[in-house]
Protein backbone atom coordinates (compact mmCIF):
# COMPACT_ATOMS: atom_id res chain seq x y z
CA UNK A 1 0.00 0.00 0.00
CA UNK A 2 1.34 3.12 -0.95
CA UNK A 3 0.14 6.62 1.24
CA UNK A 4 1.24 9.92 -0.83
CA UNK A 5 0.52 13.86 0.79
CA UNK A 6 -0.43 15.80 -2.15
CA UNK A 7 -0.50 20.04 -1.63
CA UNK A 8 -0.50 22.39 -4.30
CA UNK A 9 -0.28 26.02 -5.18
CA UNK A 10 1.74 27.51 -1.78
CA UNK A 11 2.69 31.02 -3.41
CA UNK A 12 5.60 31.86 -1.52
CA UNK A 13 6.31 35.23 -1.75
CA UNK A 14 2.52 36.52 -2.37
CA UNK A 15 2.14 39.74 -0.62
CA UNK A 16 -1.66 39.67 1.54
CA UNK A 17 -2.55 42.76 3.12
CA UNK A 18 1.09 44.02 2.88
CA UNK A 19 2.78 41.62 4.86
CA UNK A 20 5.33 40.96 2.68
CA UNK A 21 4.67 37.16 1.63
CA UNK A 22 4.63 36.38 5.72
CA UNK A 23 1.23 34.51 5.29
CA UNK A 24 1.63 32.44 2.54
CA UNK A 25 5.13 31.35 4.13
CA UNK A 26 3.50 30.70 7.22
CA UNK A 27 0.65 28.94 6.17
CA UNK A 28 2.86 26.59 3.98
CA UNK A 29 5.03 26.30 7.12
CA UNK A 30 2.09 24.54 9.01
CA UNK A 31 1.47 22.06 6.65
CA UNK A 32 4.54 20.95 6.51
CA UNK A 33 4.72 20.70 10.14
CA UNK A 34 1.84 18.72 10.12
CA UNK A 35 3.47 16.34 7.57
CA UNK A 36 6.30 16.01 9.69
CA UNK A 37 4.64 15.33 13.17
CA UNK A 38 2.88 12.67 11.82
CA UNK A 39 3.06 8.97 13.88
CA UNK A 40 3.60 7.34 10.30
CA UNK A 41 5.70 7.70 7.43
CA UNK A 42 4.95 8.71 3.84
CA UNK A 43 5.46 7.40 0.58
CA UNK A 44 5.82 10.59 -0.63
CA UNK A 45 5.01 14.40 -0.50
CA UNK A 46 3.34 15.55 -3.68
CA UNK A 47 3.26 19.57 -4.22
CA UNK A 48 1.80 19.94 -7.84
CA UNK A 49 2.94 23.62 -8.94
CA UNK A 50 2.34 27.28 -8.11
CA UNK A 51 5.58 26.77 -5.74
CA UNK A 52 6.51 30.69 -6.07
CA UNK A 53 3.95 33.70 -6.71
CA UNK A 54 6.35 35.56 -9.05
CA UNK A 55 9.04 33.03 -9.57
CA UNK A 56 12.30 34.72 -8.20
CA UNK A 57 15.54 33.34 -7.43
CA UNK A 58 15.28 34.31 -3.88
CA UNK A 59 11.13 33.09 -3.50
CA UNK A 60 12.82 29.24 -4.71
CA UNK A 61 15.28 29.87 -1.85
CA UNK A 62 12.01 29.94 0.60
CA UNK A 63 10.19 26.90 -1.09
CA UNK A 64 13.59 24.85 -0.65
CA UNK A 65 13.98 25.76 3.08
CA UNK A 66 9.75 25.68 3.94
CA UNK A 67 9.36 22.30 1.84
CA UNK A 68 12.30 20.41 3.73
CA UNK A 69 11.14 17.39 5.22
CA UNK A 70 11.55 14.28 6.32
CA UNK A 71 9.72 12.54 3.58
CA UNK A 72 10.81 12.53 -0.29
CA UNK A 73 9.48 15.70 -1.39
CA UNK A 74 8.69 15.61 -5.49
CA UNK A 75 7.60 18.80 -7.47
CA UNK A 76 6.12 20.43 -10.62
CA UNK A 77 6.15 23.72 -12.13
CA UNK A 78 2.65 25.78 -11.94
CA UNK A 79 1.73 28.95 -13.81
CA UNK A 80 2.95 31.38 -11.38
CA UNK A 81 6.82 29.50 -11.68
CA UNK A 82 9.46 30.37 -14.06
CA UNK A 83 11.39 27.68 -15.28
CA UNK A 84 15.10 29.16 -15.46
CA UNK A 85 15.32 29.96 -11.44
CA UNK A 86 13.70 26.86 -10.38
CA UNK A 87 15.94 24.95 -12.44
CA UNK A 88 18.63 26.99 -10.91
CA UNK A 89 17.50 27.13 -7.22
CA UNK A 90 15.97 24.22 -6.87
CA UNK A 91 17.51 21.16 -8.84
CA UNK A 92 21.08 22.88 -8.76
CA UNK A 93 21.25 22.89 -13.05
CA UNK A 94 21.61 25.23 -15.32
CA UNK A 95 19.52 27.69 -16.30
CA UNK A 96 17.30 26.54 -19.27
CA UNK A 97 13.02 26.70 -20.52
CA UNK A 98 12.52 23.77 -21.44
CA UNK A 99 10.00 21.91 -19.57
CA UNK A 100 10.41 20.62 -16.23
CA UNK A 101 9.42 16.56 -16.35
CA UNK A 102 10.61 13.80 -13.70
CA UNK A 103 10.30 10.67 -13.23
CA UNK A 104 9.92 9.12 -9.45
CA UNK A 105 10.54 5.75 -8.67
CA UNK A 106 8.74 5.06 -5.60
CA UNK A 107 8.59 1.64 -3.74
CA UNK A 108 5.44 0.92 -4.67
CA UNK A 109 5.05 2.96 -7.97
CA UNK A 110 6.11 5.55 -10.77
CA UNK A 111 5.27 9.38 -10.66
CA UNK A 112 5.72 11.12 -13.06
CA UNK A 113 5.61 14.99 -12.58
CA UNK A 114 4.85 16.61 -15.79
CA UNK A 115 5.14 20.44 -16.59
CA UNK A 116 1.79 21.52 -17.63
CA UNK A 117 2.82 25.42 -17.50
CA UNK A 118 2.93 27.79 -20.68
CA UNK A 119 5.81 30.61 -20.27
CA UNK A 120 3.71 33.69 -19.44
CA UNK A 121 0.75 32.24 -19.77
CA UNK A 122 -2.25 31.27 -16.67
CA UNK A 123 -3.68 28.45 -18.58
CA UNK A 124 -1.85 25.04 -19.42
CA UNK A 125 -0.86 22.95 -21.55
CA UNK A 126 1.40 19.50 -21.87
CA UNK A 127 3.86 20.35 -24.84
CA UNK A 128 4.10 17.43 -27.89
CA UNK A 129 7.88 16.49 -25.63
CA UNK A 130 6.19 16.33 -22.61
CA UNK A 131 3.63 13.94 -24.25
CA UNK A 132 6.37 12.04 -25.84
CA UNK A 133 8.35 11.87 -22.65
CA UNK A 134 5.24 10.14 -20.72
CA UNK A 135 4.77 7.94 -23.55
CA UNK A 136 7.76 6.45 -23.59
CA UNK A 137 8.75 6.54 -19.51
CA UNK A 138 5.50 4.61 -19.26
CA UNK A 139 6.45 2.16 -21.68
CA UNK A 140 9.89 1.92 -20.46
CA UNK A 141 8.78 1.36 -17.13
CA UNK A 142 8.31 -1.19 -14.27
CA UNK A 143 5.10 -2.72 -15.68
CA UNK A 144 3.97 -4.55 -13.01
CA UNK A 145 3.73 -1.11 -10.75
CA UNK A 146 1.13 1.06 -10.82
CA UNK A 147 2.17 4.85 -12.26
CA UNK A 148 0.67 8.23 -11.33
CA UNK A 149 0.50 11.49 -13.28
CA UNK A 150 0.91 14.88 -11.78
CA UNK A 151 0.70 17.96 -13.20
CA UNK A 152 -0.41 21.42 -12.14
CA UNK A 153 -3.57 22.42 -14.37
CA UNK A 154 -6.64 19.92 -14.47
CA UNK A 155 -7.37 18.73 -18.05
CA UNK A 156 -11.02 19.05 -17.09
CA UNK A 157 -13.29 21.77 -16.44
CA UNK A 158 -14.50 21.72 -12.69
CA UNK A 159 -17.19 24.15 -12.95
CA UNK A 160 -15.37 27.15 -11.26
CA UNK A 161 -15.60 30.05 -13.34
CA UNK A 162 -12.50 31.31 -12.02
CA UNK A 163 -10.35 28.97 -12.97
CA UNK A 164 -11.90 26.92 -15.97
CA UNK A 165 -11.09 29.53 -18.44
CA UNK A 166 -7.17 29.18 -17.58
CA UNK A 167 -7.34 25.37 -17.43
CA UNK A 168 -5.15 22.73 -18.99
CA UNK A 169 -6.16 22.48 -22.87
CA UNK A 170 -4.73 20.29 -25.37
CA UNK A 171 -6.99 16.74 -23.24
CA UNK A 172 -7.33 14.77 -26.35
CA UNK A 173 -3.71 14.45 -27.09
CA UNK A 174 -3.18 13.37 -23.61
CA UNK A 175 -6.36 11.01 -23.37
CA UNK A 176 -4.88 9.30 -26.16
CA UNK A 177 -1.67 9.02 -24.57
CA UNK A 178 -3.04 7.69 -20.74
CA UNK A 179 -5.33 5.66 -22.92
CA UNK A 180 -2.04 3.09 -23.96
CA UNK A 181 -0.80 2.75 -20.38
CA UNK A 182 -3.39 0.75 -18.63
CA UNK A 183 -0.93 0.95 -15.31
CA UNK A 184 -1.64 4.43 -14.42
CA UNK A 185 -4.05 4.38 -11.58
CA UNK A 186 -4.71 8.24 -10.92
CA UNK A 187 -3.97 12.11 -12.40
CA UNK A 188 -3.00 14.33 -9.70
CA UNK A 189 -3.09 18.16 -10.11
CA UNK A 190 -3.51 21.58 -8.18
CA UNK A 191 -3.82 25.50 -9.79
CA UNK A 192 -7.85 25.62 -8.86
CA UNK A 193 -7.21 25.74 -5.34
CA UNK A 194 -10.20 23.82 -4.53
CA UNK A 195 -10.27 19.86 -2.92
CA UNK A 196 -12.10 18.42 -5.52
CA UNK A 197 -12.02 14.90 -7.63
CA UNK A 198 -13.63 13.76 -11.37
CA UNK A 199 -12.63 11.67 -14.06
CA UNK A 200 -10.42 12.45 -16.87
CA UNK A 201 -9.66 9.66 -19.98
CA UNK A 202 -11.60 7.39 -17.62
CA UNK A 203 -9.43 7.94 -14.87
CA UNK A 204 -9.65 8.98 -11.45
CA UNK A 205 -8.45 12.88 -11.63
CA UNK A 206 -7.75 14.27 -8.15
CA UNK A 207 -6.83 17.97 -6.95
CA UNK A 208 -5.47 19.09 -4.29
CA UNK A 209 -6.74 22.06 -2.14
CA UNK A 210 -4.69 25.32 -2.23
CA UNK A 211 -2.64 25.83 0.25
CA UNK A 212 -2.82 30.15 0.30
CA UNK A 213 -6.35 30.67 -0.73
CA UNK A 214 -9.08 28.32 -1.54
CA UNK A 215 -11.34 28.75 -4.95
CA UNK A 216 -15.38 28.85 -4.19
CA UNK A 217 -18.35 27.55 -6.00
CA UNK A 218 -20.76 29.95 -7.42
CA UNK A 219 -23.41 28.60 -4.98
CA UNK A 220 -20.81 30.02 -2.02
CA UNK A 221 -20.92 33.39 -3.14
CA UNK A 222 -18.46 35.97 -2.51
CA UNK A 223 -15.68 37.21 -5.00
CA UNK A 224 -14.67 33.55 -5.80
CA UNK A 225 -11.47 33.73 -3.97
CA UNK A 226 -11.51 32.83 -0.15
CA UNK A 227 -8.39 34.05 2.48
CA UNK A 228 -9.70 33.15 5.43
CA UNK A 229 -10.27 29.23 4.69
CA UNK A 230 -7.47 27.18 6.71
CA UNK A 231 -5.16 25.61 4.32
CA UNK A 232 -6.00 21.94 3.16
CA UNK A 233 -3.91 19.25 1.22
CA UNK A 234 -5.63 15.28 0.52
CA UNK A 235 -3.73 11.53 1.13
CA UNK A 236 -3.79 9.22 -1.27
CA UNK A 237 -3.84 5.91 -0.91
CA UNK A 238 -2.92 3.30 -3.30
CA UNK A 239 -3.77 -0.62 -2.45
CA UNK A 240 -2.74 -3.76 -4.03
CA UNK A 241 -5.45 -3.13 -6.84
CA UNK A 242 -4.28 -0.23 -8.04
CA UNK A 243 -7.29 1.62 -6.61
CA UNK A 244 -6.64 5.22 -5.26
CA UNK A 245 -8.76 6.43 -1.97
CA UNK A 246 -8.23 10.13 -1.33
CA UNK A 247 -8.84 11.62 1.91
CA UNK A 248 -8.60 15.56 2.94
CA UNK A 249 -7.52 16.69 5.60
CA UNK A 250 -7.82 20.92 7.14
CA UNK A 251 -4.45 22.20 8.57
CA UNK A 252 -5.85 24.16 11.31
CA UNK A 253 -3.44 26.57 13.17
CA UNK A 254 -0.71 24.91 15.46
Amino acid sequence: MLTIAHLSDIHLGQVHGGDGGERARRRAGQVMAFLDTLPGPLDAVLVTGDLADHGLPEEYRQVAEVLASRHPVLLCPGNHDRRSPYREVLLGEAPGEGPVNRLHRLPGADVLMLDSSIPGQDDGLLDDATLDWLDAELTAGRSGLPALVAFHHPPQELHLPYVDPIRQFGAVRLARVLRRHPRVAALLCGHAHTAAATTFAGLPLLVAPGVVSTVTLPCEGGPGIAFDHPPMLAFHVLDGDRRPTTHYRVVSPA
